[in-house]
């Protein structure tokens, strides 16, 4: 794997910064947390795109990985990274592996992170990616997302990858009280729109509509 320029990464920083401030009437932020910023900076894009697209690592748009997926645009990592408002301390599901971009993200800022991935070749190379890269606080398996990962909950937070048309039941059981969601809602890549939710200490749930998206739609349902 060829080694990428610094200036690629220094660009792709600074239209993330840019895009920001572009959308902070939208998303109500100035900036993202600096913690968010540095794990952008730690994390090596080109790691998690193929041979053919290094030269498209550091661009801030998504990418495709095969079988159909993407890995995101590094813009709408950092603020679904930002949203769920990470701790040193916490616990969080992610659903959509995907290459293990965001997962490794998430490591950087949490303490242990679950992922999970319907598509089981993606599954297998994401998890044999993140060990190779140092990854021990994650674990990763092909599942359904619609279930959810109950044996590990409930979460601090939980990031969704894909679009989906509503949010899983189980996901929001296994929320821990005070908790955040990040899920794109909407019909198949168009019509979106990245939504937070938050439950409260008595468990009560409440949605925020953050910015329009364009996912990949969710797959599987909760009959598989």
């Amino acid at each position: 794997m060829k080694n990428v320029p610094d200036w690629g990464l220094e660009s792709l920083l600074d239209e993330i910064r840019q895009e920001v401030r572009d959308t902070r009437r939208l998303t109500g932020r100035q900036a993202l947390d600096e913690r968010v910023m540095a794990a952008l900076r730690k994390v090596p894009r080109h790691a998690f795109v193929s041979a053919q697209l290094q030269d498209c690592a550091y661009l801030n748009e998504p990418l495709p990985i095969g079988h159909g997926q993407t890995i995101s645009q590094p813009y709408i990592v950092a603020l679904m990274s930002d949203l769920i408002q990470p701790q040193a301390d916490h616990v969080v599901l992610e659903v959509g592996t995907g290459s293990g971009y965001q997962t490794a993200i998430l490591a950087e800022l949490v303490k242990q992170v679950y992922s999970l991935e319907i598509v089981d070749e993606l599954a297998d190379a994401a998890r044999q990616r993140l060990l190779r890269m140092g990854y021990g606080n994650v674990e990763v398996r092909s599942g359904n997302a619609h279930f959810g990962w109950p044996a590990h909950a409930p979460f601090d937070s939980i990031i969704v990858t894909a679009a989906a048309t509503g949010i899983p039941p189980p996901l929001i059981e296994q929320l821990r009280p005070g908790g955040k969601l990040v899920i794109p809602l909407g019909e198949r890549y168009f019509g979106q729109d990245l939504m937070l939710i938050s439950k409260d200490g008595k468990g009560r749930i409440t949605e925020k509509r953050v910015l329009p998206v364009a996912f990949v739609p969710l797959i599987g349902s909760p009959e598989d």
